[in-house]
C-alpha cells in the first residue's frame, strides 16, 4: 500500500500535461475543469489511503519509495524517491484535499476567462510541484518543489499579466509576479547553501541519513557552528517562501493574481513550505537554540508586524494577505520554542479557514463585480447569505473563539511560547491575537453589515455559483470542527490520556528533536494554563465587540476621528512601514545608480567596450602599416630579401 505514495504528484503531473497539450483544442470549460479536478481528487484519495495504512500500521520508521536515479555522478547520487511518514502524509492530506476544493471552486470563479485551460495547467503544475515538495526523501527534490512552486506562484500571480495593479512601484499583475519571483530567490540562495554545507558534512542529502547522524552525535553536534550556519541558511529560504520579515514584501503584492490562486498558494500551501522545512529539519534546528531563538522572535516580529497593518487595509485580499503573514508568525513562533506539533496544527487549521476566507473574499469580488474595497460595500449579507455565514466561520476561527479551529491551535502556540519562557514574545503574539480578531471582524462589518455603500445603479450583488459555494460550506465545516484533532490535554484529559489526535500521530516524526529539547508529551495540569486559556478567549471577544461597536452604522466616526487624530501613526500603517520604499531605496536605487553610473557608463562602455574596440583599431592601425610595404616592385622585394639575410647572418656571426 506505503508503494502507491508515487501516484500522489503522478495524477497533477499527468493532467498538467493532458491541459497544457490539449487544453486550447478542448474548448469545454466543464471538461478542462472537470480532468484538473479530478487529478487532484485522485491524489487527494491517494493520500487518504495512505493515511489510514500510516496509522494501522504504526509506522515508525519512514518507509522510502524509489521511483528512478536522477542524479549518478561519481559518490554523488540522487533518486527520485518519495518518504511515507506521518509528516509527508498530513502536508499531502492538506494540499491535495483543500487544493480539490479551490479547483472544483475555480471552474466557477474563472467561467469566461479567454485562458480558462491555462489556468488549470497552472494549478496542477503547482499542486505537482508542491507534493514533489513535502514528499520528496532528499533535500534536492524538495528544492526541485521548491523552485517549481516558485515558478508556478510566478505565472498564476502574473496570470492576467495585462491588468493593472497598484502597488509600490508596481503598475502591473506582472510586476508583482516579478516581485514574488525575485524576492524568493534571495531565500532560495541561503537554502542552497545550507544544501552545499550539509552535503559536504555529511556526505548525504537524504532526511533520514541526516536526522540519524545528528541524533547520534549529539554531543558533538550541538550548538557547533555548522549547525548553526546551516540552520540560518535554510531559515533564510523559509523567509522567503514563507513571507517572514526581511522577505515578506511579496506576499501582500501577489494578491494580484486571481482569488483562488490567493486561496491555493498563499493561505493553504505554499507560503507553508518553510513551516515544513524547519519540522522536516527539525532535529537540525533543534540542536541549535541560536537558530530556534532566531526563529522564534522572527516568527513573534513578524506576526505583530502584519497585524498591525492589517489593521487599517482597505483592500479585501490585502487584509487577508497581512493577516497570513501574520499567521505564519505564529506558526515560526512555535517552531523557535520546540512547539513543533503545535506548529504543524496551526498550519492544518490555517489551511482550514484562511482558504476559506480567501474563497469567500473571492465570491465577494464576484458578486461585486471585481469591486475589492471594502469601504465600497456594506449589507452584502442581504445579497450573499452563504457566503457571509461561512466567511463569519472561518473569521471565529481565525479570532480564536473557543470550540473553533483556530481557538486550539493558537491557544497551543501561546502556551507552548509562556511556558517556554518567553514572556515577552508571548506577550507580543498575544497583542497580535487581539489585533487578527479586530481587523477581522472589522473586515466582517464593513464587506457585510452597516449601510450599503456601493453604486446600486451599476452594481447588482449576488450570490456565487453553487461550484464556488459548495466549497465553500465544506471549507466552513472544516474550520468549525478541524480544531478537535489536537485538543489539549488540559481540556481533554478527563476522558482521554491522550486526547490530543495529532500530537500522537506526530510523535515518531518529532521523538528525536523533542528527545534533544528535553520535552516530553504533555500530561499535567496547571492553573496557569487555564487562566492563559480564559485571558485568550476574553481578548478575542472583546476585540470583536470593539470591532463591532466601531464598525456599527451608528458610531463609524470613531476609527475615522482616531485616524484624523493620530496622521502618523495610521499613515504608517497604511503604507506598510514603508518597508517596500526602504528596499527601493537601500537596494533597487542603488544598484541601479550602480549600474547606470559605474558598471555601463565606465565597465561596460569605456572599459570593455574600449578593450574591444581598442583591439579592432590597434589590428586595423597595424594593418596599414604593414599594407605600405606591400608595394608590388620586384627591386623592393629583393631588396627587403637582401636586408633580411644580412641581419641574419649579423646574429649568427654575433650573438651566437
Amino acid at each position: 500500500m506505503l508503494e502507491m505514495i508515487q501516484f500522489v504528484p503522478l495524477f497533477p503531473l499527468i493532467g498538467f500535461l493532458i491541459i497544457g497539450l490539449l487544453g486550447k483544442y478542448l474548448k469545454n470549460e466543464k471538461l478542462i475543469g472537470t480532468i484538473a479536478s479530478t487529478a487532484v481528487g485522485l491524489s487527494f484519495i491517494v493520500s487518504v489511503l495512505l493515511f489510514i495504512n500510516v496509522i494501522g500500521s504504526h509506522l515508525e520508521k519512514p518507509h522510502i519509495q524509489n521511483v528512478f536515479t536522477w542524479i549518478a555522478a561519481g559518490s554523488f547520487k540522487v533518486n527520485v524517491s518519495y518518504q511515507v511518514d506521518q509528516l509527508s502524509v498530513l502536508f499531502s492530506l492538506i494540499i491535495t484535499g483543500v487544493g480539490f476544493l479551490i479547483h472544483v471552486y475555480s471552474i466557477g470563479y474563472m467561467h469566461g476567462d479567454r485562458s480558462f485551460y491555462r489556468f488549470f495547467a497552472y494549478l496542477n503544475l503547482f499542486i505537482f510541484m508542491m507534493l514533489n515538495l513535502v514528499l520528496s526523501s532528499n533535500l534536492l527534490l524538495t528544492f526541485l518543489g521548491w523552485e517549481g512552486v516558485g515558478l508556478s506562484s510566478y505565472l498564476l500571480i502574473g496570470f492576467w499579466y495585462d491588468r493593472k495593479f497598484e502597488g509600490t512601484r508596481i503598475t502591473w499583475t506582472g510586476d508583482a509576479a516579478n516581485k514574488a519571483f525575485i524576492v524568493n530567490r534571495i531565500g532560495d540562495f541561503g537554502f542552497l547553501i545550507a544544501m552545499f554545507m550539509i552535503f559536504i558534512n555529511f556526505n548525504t542529502l537524504e532526511y533520514q541519513a541526516i536526522s540519524d547522524s545528528l541524533a547520534a552525535n549529539e554531543s558533538f553536534f550541538m550548538n557547533s557552528g555548522l549547525v548553526t550556519a546551516i540552520a540560518l541558511l535554510m531559515f533564510l529560504g523559509c523567509t522567503g517562501k514563507s513571507a517572514q520579515i526581511p522577505l515578506a514584501v511579496w506576499l501582500p503584492d501577489a494578491m494580484a493574481g486571481p482569488t483562488p490562486v490567493s486561496a491555493l498558494i498563499h493561505a493553504a500551501t505554499m507560503v507553508t513550505a518553510g513551516i515544513f522545512l524547519v519540522a522536516r529539519n527539525s532535529v537540525l534546528f533543534s540542536l541549535s537554540p541560536t537558530a530556534m531563538t532566531v526563529v522564534a522572535v522572527i516568527g513573534v516580529l513578524t506576526a505583530f508586524f502584519a497585524a498591525t497593518i492589517g489593521l487599517v487595509q482597505n483592500d479585501i485580499k490585502k487584509v487577508l494577505a497581512y493577516s497570513t503573514v501574520s499567521q505564519l508568525g505564529f506558526m515560526f513562533a512555535a517552531l523557535g520554542v520546540g512547539a513543533f506539533t503545535a506548529a504543524i496544527f496551526h498550519v492544518m487549521t490555517h489551511a482550514f479557514f484562511k482558504g476559506l476566507l480567501f474563497l469567500g473574499s473571492g465570491s465577494v469580488i464576484h458578486g461585486m463585480h471585481e469591486e475589492q474595497n471594502i469601504q465600497k460595500m456594506g449589507n452584502l449579507r442581504k445579497y450573499m447569505p452563504i457566503t457571509y455565514k461561512t466567511f463569519y466561520i472561518a473569521s471565529l476561527a481565525i479570532a480564536g473563539v473557543p470550540l473553533f479551529s483556530g481557538f486550539f491551535s493558537k491557544d497551543e502556540i501561546l502556551w507552548s511560547t509562556f511556558s517556554h519562557g518567553s514572556y515577552i514574545l508571548w506577550g507580543l503574539l498575544t497583542i497580535s491575537a487581539f489585533m487578527t480578531a479586530f481587523y477581522m471582524f472589522r473586515l466582517v462589518n464593513l464587506t457585510f453589515h452597516g449601510e450599503e455603500r456601493f453604486d446600486k445603479h451599476h452594481l447588482h450583488p449576488h450570490e456565487s455559483p453553487k461550484t464556488m459555494t459548495i466549497p465553500l460550506m465544506v471549507l466552513a465545516v472544516l474550520s468549525a470542527l478541524g480544531g478537535f484533532l489536537g485538543i489539549p490535554y488540559a481540556l481533554g484529559f478527563w476522558f482521554s490520556d491522550h486526547p490530543n489526535l495529532l500530537e500522537n500521530y506526530l510523535h515518531p516524526i518529532f521523538a528525536n528533536a523533542n528527545h534533544i529539547l528535553g520535552k516530553h508529551a504533555h500530561t499535567e495540569v496547571h492553573l496557569i494554563e487555564y487562566l492563559l486559556m480564559a485571558l485568550a478567549t476574553a481578548i478575542a471577544i472583546f476585540a470583536i465587540y470593539i470591532a463591532n461597536k466601531f464598525y456599527s452604522d451608528k458610531t463609524f466616526k470613531i476609527p475615522n476621528k482616531l485616524a484624523a487624530n493620530n496622521k502618523g501613526i495610521y499613515n504608517m500603517l497604511f503604507n506598510k512601514y514603508k518597508l517596500d520604499e526602504f528596499y527601493f531605496k537601500a537596494i533597487v536605487d542603488s544598484l541601479l545608480a550602480l549600474s547606470t553610473s559605474l558598471l555601463w557608463k565606465v565597465v561596460d562602455i569605456k572599459v570593455v567596450d574600449g578593450i574591444v574596440n581598442g583591439a579592432g583599431k590597434t589590428t586595423a592601425l597595424v594593418s596599414e602599416s604593414l599594407r605600405k610595404i606591400q608595394t608590388g616592385i620586384v627591386q623592393n622585394y629583393a631588396m627587403l630579401m637582401m636586408a633580411g639575410i644580412v641581419a641574419i647572418l649579423a646574429w649568427i656571426l654575433f650573438v651566437i
